[in-house]
């Protein structure tokens, strides 16, 4: 059988039947993508990663809606949650880097030094302000040394909220006469809960409310923690994936969530994965890592070890500045570094080596680049 075809029939509700190297999947229930996304059975997906965040700033309803409109078959909100129990779209509770809060006199007693992912952190956090604080906030780029395109709409979006996301995904899908699909993060869950504003509860009610709880529909949820992902599956039926970042441990749970889970990147952990998620988000290193010289080296098993699990097999991140990519995939000639590094390379070139591996998906920081080098391999 086809490697592509391996990866890319499963979503969910399939029967699986291992036959040597190959892995063959029959429809069992109702949930397959025809059911949402005619056309996705064999082709890998391509995810706007944080939205179009290459040239909107990230996790704006503007970096979602372009993401959409550049092709992306679903966009991906991180989610965190306000004082007040409202989820956000932000890459991670410290708010300071990402919006104008500092340039905000009435939020300057905010100002706090908290530990976040193991590391004393200090700015502003977002479960330090209510949903009508944050409003009051305007998006930033991140990267605005790389991205000066980007930066040049600082100032103008506000923080969404995940309903305004998904009314939005609704929105967009009925403009563009096609499926746009949400692929959401639960950020530093275990964090959250212990602050006592759990993010998996109001989730899954922003879900039910849009019509979007149930196994078949356009919805993905992605945890690095495996006991939000847990959590998330006694609480609806919506496909999960568990990301692996490029270094131990995994899970990235909180030492007190007790998963007790190691070893993730074996194949005899591939089963225990599936008993909870449907898929892996790996580090794109952990599928090809880089060669001590800055070039992708030989590729791991970590695909078809995967896919012989029954795991869905999307690796993040690809952006297509210089800064990020291998070193045969840059292009120029590094006389003026910064200019250099915020240079568009062959991203396209580098993407072209992981479909050809017969990954189900990527996150794309462009994602017309990524929609337009999977029609062409396809197209072959």
């Amino acid at each position: 059988m086809n490697k592509r075809w391996n990866g890319h029939l499963f979503l969910c509700g399939f029967v699986l039947l291992v036959t040597g190297m190959g892995v063959t999947r029959e429809l069992l229930v109702a949930g397959s993508p025809e059911s949402f996304m005619p056309g996705l059975v064999a082709r890998p997906i391509v995810i706007a990663h944080r939205g179009a965040s290459g040239q909107r700033p990230e996790h704006t309803l503007a970096a979602y809606e372009l993401g959409a409109i550049q092709g992306a078959d679903f966009i991906e909100p991180d989610l965190v949650i306000t004082r007040d129990g409202v989820l956000v779209a932000r890459h991670e509770p410290e708010i300071g880097e990402t919006t104008d809060i500092a340039t905000h006199p009435e939020f300057a007693s905010r100002r706090a030094t908290k530990r976040l992912g193991g590391r004393e952190v200090t700015g502003w956090f977002v479960e330090d302000l209510t949903l009508a604080e944050l409003k009051t906030l305007r998006a930033r780029e991140r990267l605005p040394q790389l991205r000066a395109e980007s930066a040049r709409f600082d100032g103008q979006f506000e923080i969404p909220t995940f309903g305004e996301i998904l009314q939005l995904r609704e929105t967009l899908s009925r403009r563009l006469q096609r499926e746009i699909g949400v692929y959401a993060e639960t950020k530093h869950s275990a964090r959250f809960a212990a602050l006592g504003i759990p993010l998996e509860e109001p989730l899954v009610a922003e879900l039910k409310a849009h019509g979007l709880a149930s196994g078949d529909a356009p919805v993905f949820l992605q945890s690095f923690e495996t006991e939000s992902l847990r959590k998330l599956a006694t609480l609806c039926d919506a496909r999960r994936i568990q990301l692996l970042g490029s270094r131990p441990p995994f899970p990235f749970d909180d030492p007190t969530a007790g998963t007790g889970l190691t070893g993730w990147l074996t194949p005899r952990y591939f089963g225990e994965i599936r008993k909870i998620s449907h898929g892996i988000g790996p580090d794109k290193n952990l599928v090809i890592p880089r060669a001590n010289d800055g070039r992708l080296g030989e590729p791991t098993s970590l695909v078809s070890d995967a896919h012989r699990a029954g795991l869905l097999v999307h690796p993040y991140t690809f952006r297509a500045e210089n800064a990020f990519l291998p070193r045969e995939f840059q292009v120029g000639i590094p006389i003026d570094d910064d200019r250099f590094r915020s240079s568009s390379g062959n991203v396209a070139g580098e993407l072209r080596r992981f479909l050809d591996l017969g990954i189900d998906g990527f996150f794309i920081d462009h994602p017309e680049i990524g929609v337009r080098e999977r029609e062409r391999a396809a197209s072959q």
